[in-house]
């Protein structure tokens, strides 16, 4: 009998509908691929509610590298650590990062793992390159993570920044300083106007305030402005007066207040 090789299915929610599609197709969920056709709504009073649909399809088997198997099961452990509601697949290779070995992270509790500007992703990324790392005694692969094409969006909307302040510059003639943003986001700026007739970009600042600035072209390059030195002027002398004694100003008669 013939494998059953793609379902589709609905529930309540996209992981109840992932399971039942699991157990239809007999299948883990390392064998299969997952499309999402409706995330569902949970209505007003009963009133409205919608059913999650999915798409499950088998997979032929492939042999992971060792860094992606190892850098999943990593993800896998600590999502089950945190009690957290989600999912880890295998994704893509991104086209700015081709050799970089991708994990995306789909379900319901998946949200609470981008963090505020995407700094808990940014922290569970780093921890997952270290404990992959780690375990494999050192690998020249990196680990990206993706929740929910969270940085897929967060990149068009730095894009969309990037162009709407480069025209803004452009007009006025003035240079306009970003927030402080990770190298990744920096450079995605940086990239977006790389190529603009009007305008370039620099970075400026250390650390975690290292920003981006977008400036005019043929304009000097953007410095931070420097505080003037403390403590009294130098003295000046005219010419030839160099060493001379001055005169004593006159007693006065006045008696002291």
């Amino acid at each position: 009998m013939q494998e059953q090789q793609q379902v589709e299915v609905s529930a309540r929610t996209v992981e109840e509908a992932i399971e039942l599609a699991l157990r239809q197709l007999e299948a883990t969920r390392d064998e299969v691929e997952v499309e999402i056709l409706s995330r569902g709504k949970s209505g007003f009073l009963g009133f409205g509610a919608e059913l999650a649909r999915v798409r499950v399809r088998r997979v032929p088997k492939v042999s992971l590298p060792p860094a992606a198997a190892t850098a999943k099961e990593v993800v896998d452990t600590l999502l089950k650590s945190m009690g957290v509601s989600a999912t880890a697949t295998l994704g893509q290779p991104r086209s700015d990062s081709p050799k970089a070995t991708v994990i995306e992270i789909t379900g319901e509790d998946a949200g609470l793992l981008i963090g505020r500007k995407g700094e808990t992703l940014r922290a569970l990324q780093f921890l997952v390159n270290l404990i992959t790392a780690h375990r494999l005694g050192g690998s020249d692969t990196p680990i990206l993570l993706d929740v929910e094409h969270y940085k897929e969006r967060r990149t068009k909307a730095l894009q969309n920044l990037a162009l709407r302040v480069a025209e803004r510059v452009a007009q006025t003639g003035h240079p306009v300083s970003l927030e402080p943003m990770p190298p990744a986001e920096r450079r995605i700026i940086h990239l977006a106007l790389a190529n603009h007739p009007a305008v370039k970009t620099e970075s400026v600042g250390e650390g975690e305030k290292r920003k981006v600035v977008v400036v005019p072209k043929g304009r000097a390059p953007h410095r931070p402005r420097q505080g003037r030195p403390q403590g009294p002027a130098p003295a000046r002398h005219s010419p030839g007066q160099e060493g001379t004694p001055q005169p004593l100003p006159p007693a006065s008669n006045t008696p002291s207040p």
